[in-house]
């Protein structure tokens, strides 16, 4: 991944997380300023924390044959999600997990109906 995506995938993440703090989802973002920090904590989180539960959900994974990948993938996105919102001062999860699991959820849809307008 070059720099220049990089930079995109940020740009794109924090956009999309300052249209979340704008829809009732207990998703709260206080300033732009703490919505590019919150893109960037969430790409660290996400690029440190998604190898280690791969890692704990593979044995769950192989159990089920793989049916239920696509649910253990969610769950971990909802977790980067959460730590990343504990970490940024300004960045609050109203109603706890359930405003994690619905923040996590229309970031993953608005990021990409962004991408797909910019042909990404």
């Amino acid at each position: 991944m070059n720099i220049v995506t990089l930079l995109i995938v940020w740009l794109v993440t924090a956009i999309s997380l300052l249209i979340i703090s704008k829809l009732p989802l207990g998703v709260e973002i206080d300033t732009p300023g703490k919505a590019f920090l919150s893109a960037a904590v969430l790409g660290i989180v996400t690029a440190i924390v998604r190898p280690i539960l791969s890692l704990v959900f593979a044995l769950p994974n192989l159990l089920t044959l793989d049916l239920l990948s696509s649910i253990f993938t969610f769950m971990i996105a909802v977790v980067c999600f959460s730590i990343a919102a504990w970490l940024v001062e300004g960045f609050r999860l109203r109603y706890g997990i359930w405003s994690a699991v619905i923040g996590a959820f229309t970031l993953t849809i608005i990021n990409s109906l962004i991408y797909k307008i910019l042909g990404v």
